[in-house]
């Protein structure tokens, strides 16, 4: 099993018992894949952004104790030890990164099929045995959704855009960029630019690898480029992933993405949102109650996102949030494996009934 096609850089490789994810912080120069034996080593590496985008994150989490599960045969416990044991280690899980609601909504679901299990086992194995059989159809399911968005988004954009076509994306993985490879297997992206995503650069270091790696033709500009860019090049549109969806389409994304979408709407350029419906939180009325996690200060003070050498004063404060939320008024559409949201006469997304309709088709 793997996260991406063949084709395409894999950044999870797993089989049953062993997971390896590509160490996206050595990227571009190094192709290194870690080893992870437990939730403990796959919390470290969620936090530590060995991988990410919050889907890929949700998926490295659950696997990540699949492998720690298939290693307990020698569990002595009951069913309910067995499932008291995974939502523990669930709970851990999620805490790695609070704002990326994929991971939550994956543990939700992964409690429920373990209680589930318990209630009618009769060995420990057995409730492992389920678990572990879950999280590998979240993995299935998860190739399965990133095709369908790309899909979509190809789709719904060309219907948009009759003329040749530039295309802006930011660091969105899996997500921004499978709308992104989608156009240039459909033959119609004459080029798409990608931003450094700064400060942990992920742009740089994976996005313009991804792009190069599968030959589509791309140009990496600074994140501070971005509205001259617009202002000088004909760019159609604006491509973005998202960690959180609230209910009225308020969107949680990496930093840097608010001042994306506002200076896509200045310039008329179309700013779309591509993420699975697993991103959208309906308990939240608004982006107002989206909880934005802060990074180490490190990651501004020195070079390489933290791990180079320092480049800013000793004593100077620093302020590094994570995310940022953009308005729904900003965005054009928000495009899932079910399909495009879009925004209904009175310039609202209505998107618990998308959701409820896509639930019930």
């Amino acid at each position: 099993m793997a996260s991406q096609a063949d084709s395409s850089l894999q950044a999870i490789r797993y089989n049953r018992g062993s997971l390896q994810l590509l160490d996206q912080r050595k990227l571009p120069l190094d192709t290194i894949y870690l080893e992870i034996r437990d939730a403990a080593e796959g919390w470290e590496a969620i936090r530590e952004m060995v991988v990410r985008g919050a889907p890929a994150i949700a998926i490295a989490a659950a696997l990540s104790l699949a492998v720690e599960a298939s290693k307990l045969e020698e569990f002595s416990g009951t069913p309910n030890d067995a499932a008291s044991f995974l939502k523990t280690k669930l709970e851990y899980l999620v805490s790695s990164r609070p704002t990326a609601v994929n991971l939550s909504d994956a543990a939700t679901k992964l409690t429920e099929i373990i209680t589930n299990s318990a209630a009618t086992a009769t060995e420990a194995n057995q409730v492992f045995l389920a678990y572990i059989e879950a999280a590998e159809v979240m993995l299935e399911d998860d190739v399965a959704s990133n095709k369908a968005i790309g899909s979509y988004g190809s789709s719904f954009i060309q219907n948009q855009q009759k003329e040749s076509k530039k295309f802006l994306a930011t660091a969105g993985f899996g997500t921004a960029l499978g709308v992104i490879r989608a156009l240039h297997a459909d033959g119609v992206l004459e080029i798409a630019y990608c931003t450094e995503t700064r400060p942990f650069n992920q742009g740089s270091r994976l996005t313009a690898y991804e792009l190069v790696h599968d030959k589509i033709p791309a140009t990496l500009i600074a994140d501070s480029a971005a509205a001259a860019l617009m202002k000088t090049r004909r760019i159609h549109a604006v491509i973005v992933g998202a960690d959180r969806v609230a209910a009225n389409g308020d969107t949680a994304n990496k930093i840097g993405t608010y001042s994306l979408a506002l200076s896509a709407k200045h310039h008329g350029v179309q700013f779309y949102v591509a993420a699975p419906l697993t991103s959208v939180d309906l308990s939240l009325s608004s982006g107002n109650e989206i909880v934005i996690e802060e990074r180490s200060p490190k990651e501004l003070l020195n070079t390489r996102g933290g791990m180079g050498e320092q480049v800013a004063a000793s004593g100077i404060c620093v302020w590094n949030p994570a995310f940022d939320v953009t308005p729904a008024n900003l965005i054009s559409g928000i495009i899932t494996e079910k399909g495009v949201i879009t925004k209904s006469g009175n310039d609202f997304f209505d998107i618990e009934g998308f959701v409820h309709k896509s639930m019930s088709n």
